[in-house]
């Protein structure tokens, strides 16, 4: 069962290329990373790796529910979830930045890491992404637990000093 999954999982992310045969050949035997186009069958809502990590945690609260793809970047220091494609959406936030058509996403295959790339949650090959209104509560309430978290930090570092 876990293997016709992650097949599934390579063909659904590889369909995003535009030679997916060479995404495939990229990822097991190349660098391990092939760019794919965003937009067609998925956008990305890149943020700030805090956010994120603290986002996926509250996305993972309901037992119920699997979230979407999401990859993290531990060089750039991102996350970026994959959500419908959606060519009018706005997503305002600090650092928040919505990769879609006519973009470009580096990613691993769905079955390891490649350098600094990782899936966090990885594509299922059922095309199931997150969905925006549960997506953006979690950004919500992330930014709102790290924004009570700040001050707290900043009078601890304060205190370090004398």
């Amino acid at each position: 069962m876990q293997s016709v999954m992650w097949k599934q999982a390579v063909e659904w992310l590889a369909a995003a290329a535009t030679d997916p045969q060479e995404c495939k050949r990229e990822w097991d035997h190349g660098t391990g990373t092939a760019l794919v186009a965003a937009g067609r069958y998925w956008d990305v809502l890149s943020v700030p790796d805090r956010l994120g990590l603290l986002a996926l945690d509250i996305l993972w609260r309901d037992p119920l529910k699997t979230p979407g793809p999401t990859l993290v970047d531990s060089a750039a220091r991102r996350v970026g979830f994959f959500l419908p494609p959606d060519p009018v959406s706005e997503w305002v936030g600090c650092g928040v930045r919505h990769v879609g058509r006519g973009s470009w996403v580096a990613v691993p295959p769905p079955y390891r890491p490649a350098g600094r790339l990782e899936w966090l949650v990885p594509p299922d090959g059922t095309g199931a992404l997150h969905t925006p209104g549960t997506l953006e509560s979690a950004l919500r309430e992330a930014t709102g637990t790290l924004a009570v978290l700040a001050p707290v930090s900043a009078e601890h570092v304060g205190a370090d000093r004398w």
